[in-house]
């Protein structure tokens, strides 16, 4: 196994970076419960709300922020204490959505090109008022929904928006949405913390305890404030990363690959490609022996590789959807990582060949 890897799957997790892991420690030295009444928590607590308000300022947030565990957490806040009595979902949702929403929730299909199908959520808004669950980028395609045509549909119906952002935040403007989730480690921030950005609490069911009463538990303040340096840092140059992006795109088409999504809108930062012939369990395992990370974009169960929902919502084709992988970039990604993927992978398309 080689000692130096090359580590292409940062929509899974981002390493945190050098502001994080100062504010994290800085966080570590005010150890006292934020909602304690004494000067100690009150020490901590306002440490709390200064991540609070850096968050807000880095993301131009100016309504109410709920930490969280994570995206999955603030998620499933959202999707179950929405007051609305309906729920609607994309196709080609991260799984904790449909889970989240419930055994009656309905899908809201897409077409070959990964995006929202306008005119049957038309339809589906004209039932009545739901939640209306919507990703801004895709965490296994890279593609970016028409949220600038959605929300005002979603508004215009009495409707209410919930935007997973995880993959986009500190990449891209936030949408106009009335709840967002958001994930610290997909940005360079620690693991184990989100938030729930809320247009209007009034919207939100209450449940008691923290965070004004609508999550209940202990504060991770130290956390909250390394996940608001993440932000504030801003440590995307998207530019350099789309340039990146389109050189990978380039060096699998020319070694017989496929390029999943290319004719939609994407994030720089997520590149789905396919090898058609060979399995994506077998590029995964042929990568990392070589040293490089990176992703199927799927669940693995009982060792057993499933098949992407998202590919499935696309009506991918068999072959490709097999040979599916997820190759994301984070702040550091530069030339030579993308060089060591290709150059690995014209070596496997060589020997797919071959064995054809």
């Amino acid at each position: 196994m080689p000692t130096a890897r090359t580590y292409l799957d940062h929509a899974a997790t981002t390493p945190i970076i050098a502001e994080a892991r100062l504010a994290i420690a800085r966080g570590m030295d005010a150890w006292a419960n934020p909602s304690s009444p004494h000067g100690e928590g009150r020490a901590s607590r306002a440490l709390l709300e200064e991540a609070r308000a850096t968050l807000c300022n880095a993301l131009d947030w100016r309504h109410d922020v709920i930490f969280t565990s994570g995206a999955s957490e603030a998620v499933e806040i959202a999707a179950c204490r929405a007051k609305v009595p309906r729920r609607l979902y994309g196709a080609t949702e991260h799984p904790i959505v449909p889970h989240a929403m419930g055994v009656d929730a309905e899908a809201i299909p897409v077409g070959g090109d990964g995006l929202i199908d306008l005119a049957v959520l038309a339809l589906q808004l004209a039932e009545g008022p739901a939640l209306v669950a919507i990703q801004q980028v895709n965490n296994e395609t890279g593609i970016l929904q028409p949220l600038d045509r959605i929300a005002p549909m979603v508004r215009e119906a009495g409707s209410l928006l919930l935007a997973d952002c995880a993959q986009s935040a500190s990449k891209m403007p936030l949408p106009e949405a009335d709840f967002i989730a958001l994930s610290a480690h997909k940005l360079g921030g620690p693991p184990g913390i989100g938030a729930l950005l809320v247009r209007d609490l009034a919207t939100l069911e209450p449940v008691g305890g923290q965070e004004k009463g609508y999550r209940r538990g202990t504060q991770d303040m130290p956390s909250a404030q390394g996940f608001a340096a993440a932000l504030a840092a801003r440590p995307y140059d998207m530019a350099r990363l789309g340039a990146l992006r389109a050189r990978l795109d380039d060096g699998v088409r020319a070694a017989g690959g496929v390029v999943i999504g290319e004719g939609s809108p994407r994030v720089a930062t997520i590149g789905a490609v396919a090898l058609p012939g060979a399995s994506n369990a077998s590029l995964l395992v042929q990568l990392d022996l070589k040293g490089i990370a990176v992703s199927a974009g799927s669940a693995c169960s009982s060792g057993k590789m499933k098949a992407s929902e998202v590919m499935r919502a696309m009506e991918v084709t068999p072959e490709v959807a097999a040979s599916f992988l997820r190759i994301s970039f984070g702040p550091a990604t530069n030339e030579a990582d993308v060089e060591a993927f290709l150059s690995e992978w014209r070596q496997i398309a060589e020997r797919t060949r071959q064995a054809a």
